[in-house]
C-alpha cells in the first residue's frame, strides 16, 4: 500500500518551471535542424558559372542559401567576389546589397 505523501510528491513533479519548458522546446528545435547537403563538383561548377555570368553581364540570379531550419532565397546581381573571405557581394536594388558567404550557397539559377 502506497502512502499518500509519496503520491503527492509525484503529483507535484508533473509541473514544470517555464525555464524547463523553454529548454525542452529549444532542444526539440535543435533536433529538427537539418544538415547542409554536400554538393558534388558538377553542382559547384554550375554555381560558379552562374555567379561569373552575373558579374560579367550584370544579370540577376537567384541564390538558395542553406539555413538549418529552412533554406532562404535571394535574388540580385553579383557585384564582386571576395576570394579571401569566401563571400560574394549581392546587390538587390540600387542602394541595398549584402555579403553572402559562398559556403552557404546550395543552388544558383538565372
Amino acid at each position: 500500500m502506497r502512502s499518500k505523501k509519496l503520491e503527492n510528491i509525484w503529483e507535484c513533479s508533473r509541473f514544470m518551471l517555464p525555464e524547463h519548458e523553454r529548454r525542452i522546446q529549444y532542444d526539440n528545435r535543435d533536433r529538427e535542424m537539418r544538415t547542409k547537403p554536400e554538393l558534388d563538383e558538377q553542382e559547384i561548377g554550375s554555381i560558379e558559372q552562374i555567379l561569373a555570368k552575373s558579374i560579367e553581364d550584370h544579370s540577376a540570379v537567384t541564390l538558395t542559401l542553406f539555413r538549418p531550419d529552412r533554406d532562404q532565397e535571394y535574388r540580385g546581381i553579383v557585384m564582386s567576389v571576395d576570394r579571401h573571405l569566401m563571400r560574394i557581394k549581392l546587390r538587390w536594388s540600387d542602394e541595398h546589397w549584402d555579403w553572402i558567404p559562398i559556403g552557404d550557397i546550395i543552388k544558383a539559377y538565372v
